[in-house]
């Protein structure tokens, strides 16, 4: 990385928070992938924009990451820079019936604070293991709830840095809107057809009883325990649900249930999981999402889409 793109960054970034070469294992849920050229901490979005207009401006291309929860990142790491808001971009404030979160702010705490001032709504999102910027980006949803049910309004940084990678020339504009307009659909959002930033949302939740909000959300975390793979490495859903089907039952179908490459599996306790068993790279991860969709496509004509986000490949 460029020396002079480094003092830059210095200039906006306490140096401890500029990590070079940063494994991205370490932040991603598969816990496979390589090193990053550069790894940023930001705490503001005073901090974000100064960093995007350096990364622009230097032309590097530029990746923005919350809690790494429906990722794969290359073996080979990420020739760039990674952006990440998770450490310090998460205030959560409660006023009324509406919570207010940044975007780094983990979906189980917001929905935690709902329920500790007596607000229903986010209870799906409890056991969401990501961010809200994701969340956001992706309609993130579980068991009948999504974010399109509960989200009043999305402000975001509109950037060409989030959407073209390393062009240069615009200002970046904070712009603030309407749920309604968010274009929300099955893992889908304006955040993601149209580019841009998410640095906040507000949620309007109904009044109700903490007790039973929290028995509703023991409810779906024992379900979750019970049903899903989660003391495996993974990115939850692998892929997304078929128009008028689940992916876990073509997969199990096909015959796939265990299947394993390396030291990536078809979950045993959910087809609809690839883990990573222990040991398993990226490669490996990849290679059996592609054996799966060729094999159900064979056997049942239907082909999966990803889920998980593929970066650096």
């Amino acid at each position: 990385m460029n020396d002079n793109v480094i003092d830059e960054l210095k200039k906006v970034l306490p140096e401890d928070r500029i990590l070079l070469q940063e494994p991205m294992r370490l932040h991603c849920s598969f816990r496979t992938g390589g090193p990053a050229d550069l790894f940023l901490r930001v705490s503001s979005r005073e901090e974000l924009e100064g960093v995007l207009r350096i990364l622009r401006q230097a032309q590097v291309p530029t990746y923005l990451l919350g809690r790494g929860t429906n990722v794969l990142v290359a073996d080979e790491g990420i020739r760039g820079a990674v952006v990440t808001m998770t450490d310090r971009m998460d205030r959560i404030e409660v006023s009324g019936n509406t919570v207010t979160a940044e975007a780094g702010a983990p979906l189980s705490r917001i929905a935690a604070a709902a329920k500790d001032h007596g607000l229903t709504g986010l209870e799906f999102a409890a056991g969401i293991p990501g961010s809200l910027g994701g969340a956001i980006l992706m309609n993130a949803g579980a068991y009948g709830g999504e974010m399109k049910q509960v989200v009043r309004e999305v402000t975001m940084l509109k950037s060409t840095a989030a959407s073209d990678q390393g062009s240069s020339g615009t200002e970046d504009t904070v712009v603030t809107i309407p749920g309604e307009e968010m274009e929300f659909g099955y893992r889908t959002s304006r955040v993601k057809t149209e580019g841009g930033i998410v640095l906040s949302a507000t949620f309007a939740l109904e009044e109700g009883d903490p007790a039973e909000i929290a028995a509703k959300m023991e409810d779906l975390a024992a379900r979750r325990r019970d049903k899903q793979p989660l003391e495996y490495p993974s990115a939850g859903s692998t892929f997304k649900r078929p128009e008028g089907d689940f992916a876990g039952r073509l997969i199990e179908e096909a015959g796939l249930r265990g299947f394993s490459i390396g030291g990536a599996q078809v979950s045993e306790k959910h087809c609809g999981f690839v883990i990573n068993r222990g040991g398993a790279t990226s490669a490996d991860v990849m290679a059996v999402i592609d054996a799966v969709r060729a094999r159900v496509f064979e056997t049942s004509g239907r082909m999966l889409e990803r889920e998980v986000i593929y970066l650096g490949m």
